[in-house]
């Protein structure tokens, strides 16, 4: 048991100076912790979550190509549009809306165009920017959990089939989607009067006093309107939805999906002798080698990590091609780059995290998994302690989502606390709750002398707790 206490320790302080260096050092310092576990103390080494991975290059490559062609310019001044329409209710409107572009490019980083407006919008009105701004930046990572090519939809899809739970991107989001929005619409209704109103904030008058301070925020002007959106960059943005709709369309339908032959060892099946070595019928199959009563020919159809990775790649290459947007913009674009770096944190954050759970899961499974079987609910408190520590909601499902089935968790318990692995708000150290700390002009979206203390704490605790009760109450509805 010191043993296992002392490996913790390496994997929780390779995650903690990783988190203190942030980007991609998150993921090279976990490559650290795997190091001392494995050639230290001869841990054999777990596996990396290739197919997600390749999942998120796919998506990512798809997202900065919509980027660079200016179709994301677009999104984001149709969300304007709407937003000023109806500048007294930004407060409801601004997390819903950063929160659907979210779910539809499956990345929170596309809200920085977008943040300042919303500032501007509830400055200019007269409403506390803070309101508006701090559950804004909550939406844009809640949408991750109901995005159908978002790496933490697809994984957890992935490891539940593998798993037997049965279950496809629509099924998730048939929990996710309606669990995030009534979170969504508390979270926004305790932001909607929350703190004093701007006349009587000390920290907004300090800045009325300072004349250049003053000038900042009541002249400048952040907006998208003025630009001038080309044919090319709203073809992206439909081939780019095109390719969205095929994905939830042929995840709806496994059926229009083609099949292939394939072998497999026959259970039960003894290894056959061959010229004195001894092939196992799993070699066998393998090497695609056909032994009547050892492999047996069976049909397997295209999984959807495959489609998810053929469709956005497809579609990428189709703006590039039809949509005048260029390779070296896309990859000099804040999307590709953030998208990127995540692969590189899930990649060695999960590798860490399966190298030792994987080790220690017989124990694990004795000493927690009886708590689980009575207390299921706890999950949402591990997976969300998790998240704070690994700043990826991917990275808290290739890592704990595997962990959690052999441990016997049913199914639908994992699915129904599935929002729950977005807790990074925790700390304000994000780079979404950062920026819009900076966005606001104002100075009414801060951060606290004491760290926990901040703008984004109270929005971020009751739309995620509000989310993963709805979101467990439907699963337990419909698989429970």
């Amino acid at each position: 048991m010191i043993e296992a206490t002392v490996q913790l320790l390496v994997v929780l302080g390779a995650l903690y100076l990783g988190s203190r260096y942030g980007s991609l050092a998150l993921g090279a310092i976990s490559g650290i912790g795997l190091a001392i576990l494995v050639l230290g103390f001869g841990m054999a080494p777990g596996t990396p979550p290739t197919d997600v991975i390749y999942i998120i290059i796919a998506a990512v490559t798809c997202a900065g190509a919509l980027q660079a062609s200016g179709g994301m310019d677009w999104l984001i001044q149709l969300a304007e549009k709407a937003l000023r329409r109806h500048p007294g209710h930004i407060t409801f409107l601004a997390p819903f809306a950063t929160f659907f572009l979210t779910v539809l490019v499956g990345t929170g980083h596309v809200v920085y165009t977008l943040m300042p407006i919303i500032a501007d919008i509830a400055l200019k009105r007269g409403i506390r920017p803070e309101r508006p701004c701090a559950v804004a930046s909550i939406a844009s990572q809640v949408g991750i959990t109901c995005s159908p090519i978002a790496a933490a939809v697809v994984a957890v899809v992935s490891i539940s089939n593998l798993n037997g739970f049965d279950i496809a991107i629509p099924h998730v989001l048939a929990v996710t989607i309606p669990a995030s929005l009534c979170g969504l619409a508390i979270a926004a209704a305790v932001s909607y009067r929350r703190g004093p109103e701007l006349a009587d904030d000390p920290e907004y008058q300090r800045r009325l006093a300072d004349p250049e301070l003053r000038r900042k925020m009541m002249e400048a002007s952040a907006t998208t309107l003025d630009r001038k959106i080309s044919n090319t960059s709203r073809r992206a943005v439909y081939i780019f939805l095109a390719a969205i709709a095929i994905i939830v369309i042929l995840a709806a339908v496994p059926s229009l999906l083609p099949s292939f032959d394939k072998l497999r060892a026959v259970t039960g099946a003894a290894s056959v002798a061959t010229d004195g070595i001894s092939i196992t019928p799993e070699q066998l199959a393998t090497a695609g080698i056909s032994v009547p009563g050892v492999t047996e020919h069976y049909q397997s159809r295209l999984s959807m990590g495959v489609v998810i990775q053929i469709i956005m790649m497809s579609a990428a290459a189709f703006i590039f091609i039809f949509c005048k947007s260029k390779p070296k913009d896309a990859v000099g674009g804040a999307v590709w780059q953030n998208g990127m770096t995540a692969v590189v944190a899930i990649y060695g954050i999960a590798w860490l995290a399966d190298t030792y759970f994987g080790h220690w899961l017989p124990s694990i499974k004795d000493s927690l998994g009886a708590m689980l079987a009575t207390y299921s609910w706890l999950l949402a408190v591990v997976f969300f302690v998790v998240s704070i520590l690994l700043n990826s909601q991917g990275a808290v499902v290739v890592s704990m989502v595997p962990a959690a089935f052999a441990m016997g968790v049913p199914g639908w318990v994992i699915l129904g606390v599935f929002p729950s692995v977005y807790g990074y708000f925790f700390f304000p150290t994000y780079p979404s709750d950062i920026a819009t700390v900076n966005f606001d002009r104002s100075g009414t979206t801060r951060i606290g002398k004491f760290l926990v203390n901040h703008s984004f704490m109270l929005p971020g605790l009751v739309c995620v707790a509000v989310a993963t009760a709805v979101s467990y109450l439907i699963a337990s509805l419909i698989w429970g």
